[in-house]
């Protein structure tokens, strides 16, 4: 196990939000974040410049904590992008192929779809892809391959779901696969907490 996973109950209490929505949150019972001064931390007045750093942190970390180089990355290429560039930042990292993964809910968290993508277990329109940072287009098939789909993880999940499958997505509960639709709106995104990539935005910009 990774660090970066290993590391990840901690993220939300850092944040002091519950990113990925679970019962298992840790945030749930101390919403505080971690260290000797971690309640006092909470009652400081926050700085413009704070703000947008906490809510690119918040983007970071809800899609399995992307390092900073990737996502400086990803706010480059949006920023290059025709259109609205927070809308282009949440529909590239709604395209990857670890978040679509997630989005089908087959796993309970984006660092389990990105784990599920590495090793090999997923197929993109029939061709085995285990880049989780995979751009998905529209009209492309996902499905796990035979193995992943015999995994205790995955049946667990497709039995007892936690999540529904937006709209954007179209999933065979049987077969274990799926279709991407089309790329969502910001409003469209099932966040269990409120993301604001206009903030984001503007740290990038200074």
């Amino acid at each position: 196990m990774t660090k970066r996973i290993n590391c990840k109950y901690k993220i939300s209490r850092r944040l002091g939000v519950s990113l990925w929505g679970s019962a298992k949150d840790p945030y749930n019972k101390r919403g505080y974040a971690p260290g000797q001064h971690g309640a006092a931390a909470k009652r400081k007045k926050t700085s413009d410049y704070g703000t947008q750093l906490r809510e690119k942190q918040k983007l970071r970390g809800y899609y399995g904590n992307i390092t900073e180089r990737q996502f400086r990355k990803i706010y480059h290429e949006a920023a290059r992008r025709k259109g609205d560039t927070g809308e282009n930042l949440i529909g590239i990292l709604e395209s990857r192929l670890d978040t679509v993964i997630y989005r089908m809910g087959v796993v309970a968290t984006p660092f389990a779809a990105r784990q599920l993508v590495s090793h090999g277990h997923v197929s993109v329109n029939g061709k085995k892809t285990n880049i989780p940072s995979f751009q998905v287009e529209e009209g492309d098939i996902i499905e796990l391959r035979e193995k992943a789909k015999q995994m205790a993880v995955v049946l667990e999940m497709t039995q007892n779901p936690e999540r529904s499958v937006p709209e954007h997505i179209e999933f065979d509960t049987k077969d274990l696969k799926g279709k991407f639709i089309r790329v969502p709106k910001l409003a469209e995104v099932p966040y269990p907490t409120v993301m604001q990539p206009n903030f984001v935005i503007e740290f990038y910009s200074r």
